[in-house]
């Protein structure tokens, strides 16, 4: 068979596909009743059942619409939303999908901003229409940080082969790719990337590693990409889980030597352990690398700066057997000990001028609590520590005991997230640049694929419901088999091209090297 004839039959194929697709898209908007409040309707008081639940959560005016599905019966349904004399409405069949007119919905968001907004539903049952309880929605006075870029992956421990960071507008819904390993599984792409992490909220300076083929890690400044070498004999192991100084081109990691344990039979499926783990120090500007902390007995990971950049967070496991043990022996004793690892939120001073550091600083004892510390993030005013705390480890994105907590740091207490927790795990989380916002990657829904909730953090120190981040068609948060993973917020969009980044990967020859030394 000829090429032409393969293409002639892919085009009809093709062309066959669009026209049942339109016909369905066309059948489902005649199913459709009109986007207009019924007439008459009998009021229910069954509790309105949708997904994704936004039921009395607090969201940012500058959010996209908060599509929904609802699962109450019926063959028809309408939304109405309305604060005072400002309104919207659309209608659904009996998919339940509500799709709100974005230019509709912006409208409404400026103009009610700080005011409640009244959402009623309503559905067709046997010709006659139903009013469900109406709910609340509050619109924030501030906004959210437009763009949030993120990683998807495979939920458990498949092969790297398909995963990508991508960055979506908060403000609609488009999606545009940061970075794909791997679009036609050759093996020439079989690279992981990770740990993507930008400078105060900004993509004018972001970097992300590769792992595997064509490793080292991508700087991006100002839209040049340029991939270094962090390898040196004079570390631990490679370099992640990075943090940038806030004024200066300086990037604290942690340097981890990492295993991994699969369970057969327990929910929780994977346990993510450290044998080794250390802090170090990149200039950027001089190509250098030096360590901060370098212990047997000690595991640090995790760092964060303060937004003065005068003193950095982290979270240390202390392991008195570590001591004097080779690395082979650490690695099978902490297969044992995984449960009785429990590490403190830890904090030190910072010089600037003089690049020196002070003495380690417990912030929160989570040991004497038999709990176990992840991921400082200190909020943009430095005032609150926001981690994750579960019952052991560090990698708690499998751990069902995993909720958010804050610290006060003019006050010193610690206390949960109550309001945005869920059963369920809460793990990688990151605030917005106005400190009003936090964005978590939860497992919430199905304890299975993490995806990205957000949640009001008010100026009295207080969260609010978290809700999923909303999609054109809320059904695609089940359609999508892959993880939301390290959620990050920006106010720019990522400057440099896919190819770019793609250049720069693949140039082995001109990967830089760095220097072990101040």
């Amino acid at each position: 068979m000829t090429t032409t004839h393969h293409l002639r039959t892919l085009t009809h194929g093709l062309h066959a596909l669009a026209v049942l697709l339109l016909a369905a898209l066309w059948l489902a908007a005649c199913s459709r009743p009109k986007a207009e409040v019924p007439a008459h309707s009998r009021p229910v008081s069954e509790a309105p059942h949708t997904f994704p639940d936004y039921r009395d959560v607090v969201i940012p005016p500058n959010i996209a619409p908060l599509n929904m599905q609802v699962k109450n019966a019926g063959t028809a349904f309408v939304a109405h939303i309305s604060a005072g004399s400002h309104s919207i409405t659309a209608a659904a069949g009996a998919d339940g999908v509500l799709q709100f007119d974005s230019l509709q919905w912006r409208t409404l968001l400026s103009q009610t901003r700080g005011h409640d907004l009244r959402v009623s539903l309503y559905a067709q049952r046997e010709g006659e229409w139903v009013s469900l309880p109406a709910y609340t929605m509050h619109v924030a006075e501030e906004e959210i940080d437009r763009y949030l870029s993120y990683r998807l992956i495979e939920p458990s421990y498949e092969i790297y082969r398909q995963l990508g960071l991508y960055q979506r507008d908060l403000e609609g819904f488009g999606v545009r790719t940061i970075y794909e390993n791997n679009r036609r599984y050759e093996s020439d792409h079989n690279h992981c990337i990770n740990c993507h992490n930008y400078q105060n909220h900004s993509t004018r300076r972001m970097l992300f590693h590769v792992r595997g083929k064509h490793g080292g890690t991508v700087f991006v400044e100002n839209g040049k990409a340029v991939k270094m070498n962090m390898k040196s004999d004079s570390l631990l192991a490679s370099a992640v889980y990075p943090t940038w100084h806030p004024q200066h081109n300086w990037v604290v990691f942690s340097s981890n030597q990492t295993g991994q344990a699969f369970h057969l039979r327990n929910p929780q499926k994977i346990e993510v352990i450290d044998y080794g783990s250390d802090l170090i120090f990149y200039d950027a500007e001089r190509h250098t690398v030096c360590n901060v902390l370098k212990t047997d007995a000690d595991l640090e990971t995790f760092p964060c700066w303060a937004p003065d950049g005068r003193k950095l967070y982290y979270c240390s496991a202390h392991v008195a057997q570590f001591e004097g043990l080779n690395t082979d022996q650490r690695r099978d004793l902490v297969t044992n000990l995984y449960t009785q690892l429990h590490y403190n939120v830890m904090s030190m001073t910072f010089d600037p001028a003089t690049r020196t550091w002070g003495a380690p600083q417990v912030e929160v004892d989570c040991a004497a609590m038999g709990r176990s510390a992840a991921v400082p993030r200190v909020s943009p005013d430095g005032r609150y520590v926001l981690f994750t705390m579960a019952d052991y480890g560090q990698f708690h994105i499998w751990h069902l005991s995993a909720d958010l907590y804050v610290k006060d740091l003019q006050t010193g207490q610690v206390e949960p997230l109550a309001a945005a927790n869920s059963p369920r795990q809460e793990s990688y989380h990151a605030w917005s640049s106005n400190g009003r916002w936090i964005v978590v990657a939860s497992r919430r829904d199905d304890a299975s694929y993490s995806r990205a909730y957000i949640a009001y953090f008010d100026k009295q120190g207080k969260s609010h419901k978290a809700f999923l981040m909303p999609q054109h068609d809320p059904r695609q948060n089940v359609w999508l088999t892959k993880s939301y993973n390290v959620p990050e917020l920006t106010r720019d969009a990522v400057p440099v091209s896919p190819d770019d980044l793609k250049a720069c990967i693949y140039a082995d020859d001109k990967a830089q090297p760095v220097r072990y030394g101040k």
